[in-house]
């Protein structure tokens, strides 16, 4: 059985720009392993205009920064995962946490539903300001 993941975009808000959250099978992966307060990555920086997002998954292994406590990732460090598309098959594994957390579990995605979700979140673009 596949893990399901959904991306949220939370607006920005009058100290922050708008930012990323990331539900794996109904859980608020930022939430979970970095603690309320924490904050997911700005989605402008993930979610780029005009280009592929960091979150596309290739057979290229690659470290992603997915969220860092209230005290900033330069303190505590950042949550960050490897993610790798083997086929049909998107992982998530090798996870770094801050502070002593625990680290969320190695996930599989159907390659089909990871790809969706992602192409609709790069669609999404509510959030954007114009410049």
């Amino acid at each position: 059985m596949f893990d399901h993941l959904e991306i949220r975009v939370l607006p920005p808000e009058p100290r922050f720009a708008a930012q990323l959250r990331f539900w794996v099978n109904g859980e608020d992966v930022i939430e979970r392993a970095v603690a309320k307060g924490g904050r997911g990555p700005f989605a402008a920086d993930v979610l780029p205009a005009g280009r592929p997002s960091l979150l596309r998954a290739t057979g290229e292994a690659r470290r992603l920064e997915l969220g860092e406590p209230d005290c900033t990732g330069g303190c505590c460090g950042f949550l960050s995962v490897v993610v790798r598309r083997f086929g049909d098959i998107v992982q998530w594994s090798d996870w770094e946490v801050p502070h002593a957390s625990a680290s969320p579990a190695e996930s599989h995605f159907d390659a089909s539903q990871y790809d969706a979700e992602v192409a609709r979140a790069e669609a999404a673009r509510w959030w954007q300001v114009a410049e």
